[in-house]
């Protein structure tokens, strides 16, 4: 399944701390570590590692956090379509504490230099699904009118900066909207949910739910302790996607995508390499399926 997954590219900085720490406070630092980051490399990244042929559209900037990121991202089997801009590669810093929550602080950068028109007609038109991330919303909004023009599907996960930016253009294209609990209360008070035939509520370790039409179907996700959730949400979409597109009922796609958020939630950093042993194992074991 070839999937175009545009939006951020950053190169992460992660911080394990023993706790998080209160204004005017100190945490210790218990661990460091580097990686390529950015919702779209990350969904990339599990999309590769479930067999399917990722390509991500992004931007970054021509210095060493660039090259590492596009390397990094070549080396997990993601093609990349990145523009360099003379702006600096953007760098977050995510601080993680002993529970697995996740705190971001970071920049810009070159994260929005890239422009629909760097995405030929053509590698849009063979892709099998779009995958947006957050990004500039013009860029997004043409992005997912062209792919709906060559009739080809659209989901759209614009994670913190929903309640921020508008994107109501985007999700009049879009077939399904990723969002969490307090980005989900944001769209229904702003009427977005009616602008998409699919929306998917991530709950964190309380698993997952989806509203399709006047159904609604949830899944408890999965039992487990959480190392680093930074990622989790774009693993979580990338199953999704991919059961979806194998034919497999909600359920079963909302089961598959809780296993993908669960195993990256036991790895440490922002991209997890998730193969289909793990998920099937993991989908298969006590857990179920609820239908409301």
């Amino acid at each position: 399944m070839r999937v175009i997954c545009a939006g951020h590219v950053n190169w992460d900085v992660t911080l394990h701390v023993d706790h998080l720490p209160e204004p005017d406070g100190e945490g210790r630092i218990t661990d460091r570590s580097q990686s390529s980051g950015g919702s779209a490399s990350n969904a990339a990244v599990a999309l590769a590692g479930l067999d399917a042929d990722p390509l991500v559209l992004g931007s970054v900037g021509r210095d060493d956090h660039g090259t590492m990121a596009q390397r990094e991202l070549t080396a997990a089997g993601v093609e990349t379509l990145l523009v360099e801009s003379d702006k600096p590669t953007a760098v977050k810093y995510l601080i993680v504490d002993e529970s697995g929550d996740v705190a971001v602080l970071g920049n810009d950068g070159a994260n929005e230099a890239f422009c629909a028109s760097d995405l030929p007609v053509e590698t849009l038109a063979e892709a099998d699904h779009l995958h947006l991330t957050g990004q500039d919303p013009a860029t997004a909004a043409t992005l997912a009118r062209d792919a709906a023009t060559a009739d080809v599907p659209v989901s759209f996960d614009p994670g913190r900066r929903l309640p921020y930016r508008d994107y109501s253009a985007v999700l009049s294209h879009a077939d399904i909207l990723f969002c969490n609990d307090r980005e989900a209360d944001h769209a229904e008070d702003s009427g977005l949910f009616h602008r998409v035939p699919t929306v998917v509520v991530k709950h964190g370790d309380c698993g997952a739910t989806a509203h399709i039409d006047d159904r609604t179907v949830t899944n408890a996700g999965y039992p487990i302790e959480s190392v680093d959730t930074a990622g989790a949400g774009d693993a979580f979409a990338a199953g999704y996607l991919l059961a979806s597109a194998q034919g497999t009922d909600t359920e079963r796609a909302l089961a598959v995508a809780n296993a993908c958020g669960a195993l990256a939630a036991q790895s440490p950093g922002a991209q997890t390499t998730l193969d289909w042993e793990s998920v099937w194992e993991l989908v298969d074991s006590e857990q179920s399926p609820e239908t409301a």
